[in-house]
């Protein structure tokens, strides 16, 4: 079957993350697709995310998933994580949300969730929220476990490629 993926940015309120998941869970169940939201403040650039899927995807292809649902498997690789507990710390929270959700399915099924998406959310372009900036800086290395020594040695400009690496080594690491 020929998978459709589409990624759609913006800011999202969550008053109560329970019941948000819930909203997104029955528009995927409704359309037969899996949509994952991430929270893009961690999200080190386009590559990371785009990275981190389609070693997800690859993984669930080849029967080396570590979680059943191909979301969370998702979420486990933009997290760099092998735990799957871990990886929920990459999505998203109460409050306001910089997100990136991403949809999986057959191509029109993926189309018309898309559509239901667009009216939880303030869409933003893509490259502009995933976009690694000093603002994410933080975040993305207290997730990552990214050390001073590693920025010393590299540069800061590295940053988004230790994010890589790291979901690069998620299957063997931790």
């Amino acid at each position: 079957m020929q998978r459709e993926i589409q990624i759609l940015c913006g800011t999202v309120q969550v008053p109560v993350l329970r019941e948000f998941l819930k909203v997104v869970s029955s528009i995927a169940s409704g359309h037969d697709v899996v949509i994952q939201g991430l929270n893009a403040d961690l999200i080190a650039g386009e590559r990371h995310l785009h990275f981190a899927v389609g070693k997800a995807l690859r993984a669930v292809a080849a029967g080396r998933n570590v979680a059943k649902d191909p979301g969370i498997e998702i979420m486990r690789y933009a997290a760099g994580e092998r735990q799957i507990e871990k990886s929920f710390s990459i999505g998203l929270h109460e409050g306001e949300n910089s997100a990136a959700f991403v949809l999986l399915g057959k191509r029109d099924d993926v189309l018309s969730s898309l559509s239901e998406m667009k009216q939880l959310i303030e869409e933003k372009p893509c490259p502009e929220l995933l976009a690694y900036s000093e603002s994410k800086r933080k975040g993305i290395l207290a997730l990552f476990g990214i050390t001073a020594a590693e920025i010393e040695a590299a540069g800061e400009e590295k940053i988004p490629e230790f994010v890589l690496e790291r979901v690069a080594l998620a299957d063997i690491s931790k």
